[in-house]
């Protein structure tokens, strides 16, 4: 196995110059200085990830959701069968799930690919060209994947984002799939930041009270396992994620090193950024956290990152939900920037007072 295509590189942060530009150009603009708030960070974070001010208005925004099945749903940590996985699978390929709809509503579009679904059915067959298996083993008492196959999902999700990035993306989201996969993403978040299973564990899928004692048992017990491995980002994902989680945490990676943003969405993207961070130092300045959703292990993540939210409107679902949700405002923000008239073209008389300098 030739482990120097595991190399990352380092990464570039965004442009400072044209982050510079942008709150100048804010400072020039029809309005009071920091009257658009959040939306004005935002425009000026596109703007650095872009290297230009003012920025371009997004033109490919691209949602790639991460499919499969994990070993541990057979404990009793979800309040739905391991079979849900592949169905819902079908149900994006034909455009009725939830991550279809509000894609569509914000002007994005959805490629879905099955990393570890636990079926061979043909609706999977179609989008299994970096399949590495199916499910994965159950994390409380042994690896999620070989290290054969932790690589090769890693080396799957670069090259995935090389592909939409050079197909023309502008804009990424990573989005999850898989019943049971908020328990690997907690343990891996409990792992990176410290923390212990029961400030981590969350009703997930809408869990009673004996599902998640079963879930922080099992969370508790991974969790063991993955602390033996924490200097070796790869040897994490091998022991404690699953083929999806370790194909986004290269995704994201991949996407800094592209110097293209991403907005993360919930619990399972957040902990596959926690990993991508420690693959890439430094990729979290390319993201923007597009929601907090109701998990507390979400919270910790986003705390980790050192990532504000743009919403709080209790998104769980996952698939990529949360992000999409806050894709028109990231839209706005930057259309604010490129669009809205400065007060010498519009003629409009500035303050009499300058504001003080942020």
């Amino acid at each position: 196995m030739d482990d120097e295509i595991l190399e990352f590189a380092e990464v570039e942060q965004p442009d400072e110059h044209a982050r510079s530009a942008a709150i100048a150009l804010h400072s020039k603009l029809i309005k009071p200085a920091g009257s658009l708030g959040r939306l004005e960070e935002l425009g000026v974070w596109v703007a650095a990830c872009q290297g230009q001010s003012p920025p371009r208005p997004f033109t490919r925004p691209r949602v790639v959701v991460f499919a499969g099945d994990h070993g541990i749903a057979a404990k009793g940590v979800s309040a739905y069968p391991g079979e849900v996985t592949a169905q819902l699978v079908g149900s994006m390929l034909t455009g009725g799930a939830a991550i279809n709809v509000l894609a569509a509503s914000a002007g994005a579009s959805v490629r879905v690919v099955d990393m570890a679904v636990d079926s061979d059915a043909p609706a999977t067959r179609s989008i299994g060209e970096f399949k590495v298996r199916r499910g994965s083993g159950s994390i409380d008492v042994e690896d999620a994947l070989t290290d054969e196959e932790a690589r090769a999902a890693v080396r799957a999700g670069r090259a995935i984002a090389d592909a939409e990035v050079d197909g023309g993306a502008d804009l990424l989201i990573a989005g999850d799939l898989g019943i049971g996969n908020s328990t690997p993403a907690s343990v891996l978040v409990a792992a990176l930041t410290g923390g212990e299973p029961v400030a981590v564990v969350g009703r997930g899928s809408g869990i009673d009270d004996n599902t998640w004692m079963r879930k922080a048992a099992a969370v508790r017990d991974a969790l063991r396992r993955a602390r033996t491995v924490l200097a070796d980002p790869v040897a994490l994902l091998r022991t404690a994620a699953g083929a999806d989680i370790a194909a986004m945490s290269g995704f994201l990676a991949q996407a800094s090193l592209r110097k293209t943003p991403v907005i993360l969405d919930g619990l399972v993207a957040s902990a596959a950024a926690l990993v991508a961070e420690e693959l890439v130092p430094g990729a979290r300045q390319w993201w923007a956290a597009g929601q907090r959703g109701g998990e507390p292990a979400h919270a910790l993540a986003l705390e980790h990152l050192d990532l504000d939210p743009i919403l709080d409107l209790d998104v769980r679902l996952g698939e990529g939900t949360g992000a999409v949700a806050a894709l028109p405002l990231v839209f706005m923000a930057t259309r604010v920037l490129a669009e809205m008239a400065t007060h010498e073209q519009a003629g409009v008389s500035g303050p009499l007072i300058e504001a003080p300098a942020s």
